[in-house]
């Protein structure tokens, strides 16, 4: 069973620890020197996909920086995004909750039905509401001063972050991508920069700035970096992209196809994009800069870093900038490309450098990662789908457990409605159009070619009774039928 953690501080499992915490730490007697609560960074990328970093295996994008951060801390090989598109996955990293108990399942304001759609999709909320208690404000209330910079995109005013518990907002807003990386930015909450200044450079800035802050306040603090890199649209600096044009006219051919087709949509295989290499570049560039104002100010002792995506890489539409392979699919899809993301942490003296673990991890997990790395207990009367890492950055295990999704929408990227569970090495997709299933054991097959469905009917009944059985304890809205349906020929020449 799903390892679901409620909630009174009595009942908390981390209760005694934050109660000690709170005598010891928040409030040290003098002379007792107790340790203070970390620093904690959290910078999270847009669309960045599992492999568009160096140390994941990319062979055309560089981040340096990034390689560092791994060789200094934990890389995850199996981390997910609870949604294999942005809003609802961002909702999960705040709240510790599973996008189908939020009834917050697509981007913002999500796609609306068509006629050549078979299903409907069912209302969701178009924000994250102001009585879910988020990290921040949990940080907060505890003595952190918390920041957010970037990318929000989770409701129109008032539910912005200043709401949410943050003393900061710059660039959080409704907006789920930049009118342009280039001032002027035209984001509400962000002021111009001088013409021509790059978005990521000046996110990067503002952290700088807050950092410097922080530390002549002498309080923790919490830092939500959310860039929006290396979302559409594509615009990068033009040395960068020079760069790259560069180095894909010297690199060999690759051998193989740009694109294959799957599923009736033109999937890239090849990272060749050199606005894309150049929009990631920037994006290691500022988490250089991070670690190395963290060094400057002396406070990279206690600090945690980390780095993650908030799906997979958009890689069959809109463009098709980067390619997942060896994963399947992309952005939109509830495939191994659509969901699995880089992940690397860093937490002095805890995390062991260079260390790498294939420990599965979902997005729900940060709430209470974060709180018990700071000795809070988990807040009431909420549920919590997460399970802190904290043992695992420890060198441990945790508890096996299912890790599930709800798409219960079509999306831009040419993915439909459905659901999936993974358990262990296998995971079953199951499409709400017709309740086909697919299974596929990802210890062999992280490429999910060879559906094994109709050879492990046993094993599908099993997964499937779990998924269902989420599902209700989720109360997760499910499509209906389109009245309004009506077949459309694909290029392929089927019926839709």
């Amino acid at each position: 069973m799903i390892q679901r953690i409620a909630i009174s501080p009595a009942l908390s499992r981390w209760g005694l620890f934050a109660a000690l915490f709170a005598l010891v730490c928040v409030a040290p007697l003098p002379g007792r020197g107790a340790a203070p609560p970390p620093n904690i960074i959290f910078i999270l990328a847009d669309d960045l996909g599992w492999r568009d970093l160096a140390c994941y295996g990319s062979p055309f994008y560089e981040t340096p920086h990034l390689d560092q951060l791994a060789a200094q801390g934990l890389r995850f090989t199996q981390a997910y995004a609870a949604c294999c598109v942005c809003s609802p996955t961002r909702a999960s990293i705040l709240t510790g909750k599973y996008p189908a108990r939020l009834h917050l399942t697509d981007f913002l304001p999500g796609r609306g039905d068509r006629p050549d759609q078979k299903l409907k999709r069912p209302h969701f909320v178009d924000h994250l509401p102001l009585e879910e208690v988020t990290i921040a404000e949990r940080l907060h209330e505890a003595g952190y001063r918390t920041a957010f910079l970037g990318k929000w995109h989770l409701g129109a005013a008032p539910f912005f972050p200043e709401h949410q518990g943050f003393d900061l907002n710059l660039g959080g807003c409704e907006k789920g991508q930049p009118p342009s990386y280039f001032s002027p930015y035209k984001i509400p909450n962000l002021p111009d920069g001088p013409p021509g200044e790059y978005l990521t450079d000046r996110l990067t800035d503002e952290a700088l700035r807050f950092m410097d802050q922080a530390q002549k306040d002498g309080k923790p603090f919490f830092l939500y970096l959310s860039h929006y890199a290396v979302h559409n649209p594509q615009q990068a600096k033009p040395a960068l992209v020079e760069k790259y044009r560069a180095k894909l006219a010297r690199m060999p051919a690759s051998g193989g196809p740009e694109f294959i087709t799957d599923s009736g949509r033109p999937v890239r295989q090849i990272q060749n994009r050199p606005i894309y290499a150049a929009m990631v570049e920037s994006l290691d560039e500022s988490v250089g800069r991070v670690l190395d104002r963290l060094a400057e100010l002396k406070l990279e002792q206690n600090t945690v870093v980390v780095f993650t995506s908030d799906n997979g890489g958009l890689a069959t539409s809109e463009g098709t900038p980067t390619a997942n392979v060896p994963l399947r699919m992309g952005k939109g899809w509830p495939y191994e490309g659509g969901v699995r993301e880089p992940l690397l942490v860093k937490w002095p003296g805890i995390t062991q450098p260079g260390s790498e673990t294939a420990e599965l991890m979902i997005s729900t997990d940060y709430f209470p990662t974060f709180l018990e790395m700071a000795g809070l207990s988990l807040p009431s009367p909420q549920s919590i789908d997460g399970l802190s890492l904290v043992p695992v950055l420890r060198g441990g295990k945790r508890p096996e457990r299912p890790l599930f999704w709800h798409y219960p929408q079509y999306s831009n990227q040419g993915g439909g409605p459905v659901g999936a569970i993974r358990w262990g090495d296998w995971k079953l997709l199951e499409w709400y159009e017709d309740m086909r299933v697919e299974l596929y054991n990802l210890r062999d097959d992280v490429g999910e070619a060879h559906d094994l469905a109709g050879k492990y009917p046993d094993r599908v009944k099993t997964l499937r009774e779990r998924l269902h059985a989420w599902r209700r304890e989720m109360d997760a809205q499910m499509p209906t039928p389109n009245p309004d349906y009506r077949a459309a020929v694909t290029p392929e020449g089927t019926a839709r």
